[in-house]
């Protein structure tokens, strides 16, 4: 069996889109960075999910780079970056929706699949039109953290100065 390669690991502090039906989104930047600290049973930190609500079922969020590959072959969209369909694990080599409802490991961090993270209209305007339907029931996954640890990824990150 193949490990999970983390491709990418992204995280920001606002939500854009959360609570903002009707209204315009916010514009609080998605980060990507080289590790991420996982912080069991609260999330992610430095993210804006972090103590978001009480035992939240996407304290951590996963997403497959085979399938936002696959949307962007699929939807003629070039130049598009993983980071805005907002989630944060870019992944290979797994099926997510095969760990709903199952504990799962990665990088030696514990995780529980609470289901699937959803396409929302809102995907229509950040990345094109036709990007919900495309991505319905493979949106990625919504997890809660286990254990404390950390995540790192396999991509090579510019610094900035």
């Amino acid at each position: 069996m193949t490990p999970v390669e983390i491709c990418h690991l992204y995280v920001s502090r606002g939500h854009n889109f959360v609570g903002h039906h009707g209204r315009e989104p916010d514009e609080h930047p998605v980060l990507e960075v080289s590790m991420i600290e996982c912080v069991a049973g609260r999330g992610i930190r430095g993210d804006r999910y972090l103590d978001f609500q009480n035992d939240y079922k996407g304290q951590i969020t996963f997403f497959s780079l085979e399938v936002f590959d696959e949307l962007c072959g699929a939807l003629e969209i070039q130049d598009c970056s993983p980071s805005l369909v907002r989630r944060n694990v870019m992944t290979r080599h797994v099926d997510l929706n095969e760990l709903i409802d199952q504990d799962f490991e990665v990088q030696g961090v514990r995780f529980h699949g609470t289901g699937e993270c959803r396409p929302c209209y809102w995907m229509e305007r950040a990345i094109t039109p036709g990007t919900e339907k495309f991505l319905k029931g493979r949106g990625g996954l919504r997890a809660r953290i286990l254990t404390d640890g950390t995540l790192r990824s396999t991509a090579r990150i510019a610094e900035t100065v």
